[in-house]
């Protein structure tokens, strides 16, 4: 679904979270490419400072998304630089492995307050910035919101929240003339996905070095995301098969349900319940 025609990226404004590798670094510097003004949010500041550097210097802040006061002032701060916000990338998350029936519920707990929590307070930092005609939020989804696989626990609920987040921004951001875009990903060629992958669990269930799907090379996600942003559009979705899974999400779900069963499920979960694995990106210490 897509809203209207094509508008140029020239001149326009772009605030991006997780910017400091992966889609977020590609799309800043491909916008940048474009005529766009971007701004980035992130956890590393080194990489950030790389990106910004690529992108004619551009403003940059380290801000967690986890914690909304922090995210607030930093929106504002880095909108008071660009002049104005015209677009708002929610794109920063994290995934990590989960057994759901033994996991430590910390990792779920983690993985909703950066992909969810995070979104919510990007959203809601944004919205005054934004809602007006010619505003747009794109909220960074996953084709794991409509899929679910085991293990994959965490990162599914938050992607499915971060669906119905945006669906719900949409509407109530509908009278002011700005619109809200959800993007949906199979596996991309980017770090999340290389150490999201990198367990003896997943290998021992789909092979070592191979994912769920074939991993689609990182500038046809970014292709995608431009298109989008230009045409402020409701539905993003790479490769072209994950939208029709999108719309068949039930019986998919129930056909995987059959195909997965068997000797090798059984040894990726009892693997993956001693298996010590970290986060795709390192995540600050928080106080308890």
């Amino acid at each position: 679904m897509r809203y209207g025609t094509a508008a140029p990226m020239e001149g326009r404004r772009v605030l991006i979270t997780g910017a400091a590798r992966g889609i977020g670094a590609a799309l800043a510097r491909r916008l940048h490419e474009r005529g766009a003004t971007v701004a980035l949010l992130g956890l590393e500041p080194d990489l950030l400072a790389d990106v910004a550097r690529d992108c004619g210097n551009a403003p940059w802040l380290e801000c967690d998304v986890g914690d909304g006061a922090a995210l607030r002032e930093s929106v504002d701060a880095l909108a008071a630089v660009a002049g104005g916000l015209d677009v708002v990338v929610a794109n920063a998350g994290i995934a990590r492995q989960w057994p759901l029936l033994r996991g430590d519920v910390e990792v779920l707990e983690t993985t909703l307050r950066v992909n969810t929590l995070g979104v919510c307070h990007t959203i809601q930092a944004a919205a005054r910035h934004v809602a007006r005609p010619g505003g747009y939020v794109l909220a960074i989804s996953s084709l794991a919101a409509a899929v679910h696989l085991p293990l994959l626990g965490a990162y599914s609920a938050s992607k499915a929240a971060v669906e119905a987040l945006a669906d719900t921004a949409r509407l109530e951001l509908a009278p002011t003339g700005a619109r809200v875009g959800i993007a949906y990903f199979a596996e991309l060629a980017t770090d999340m996905t290389t150490r999201g992958f990198d367990t003896a669990a997943a290998a021992a269930f789909f092979g070592p070095g191979r994912t769920i799907s074939k991993v689609t090379p990182l500038h046809a996600a970014i292709n995608a995301l431009e298109r989008g942003i230009r045409r402020r559009a409701a539905r993003i979705c790479t490769p072209r098969w994950a939208a029709p899974v999108l719309t068949a999400r039930m019986p998919v779900q129930r056909l995987l349900a059959v195909r997965l069963r068997g000797t090798r499920l059984r040894e990726m979960l009892a693997i993956a319940e001693t298996e010590e694995v970290g986060f795709t990106t390192a995540q600050p210490e928080r106080d308890t």
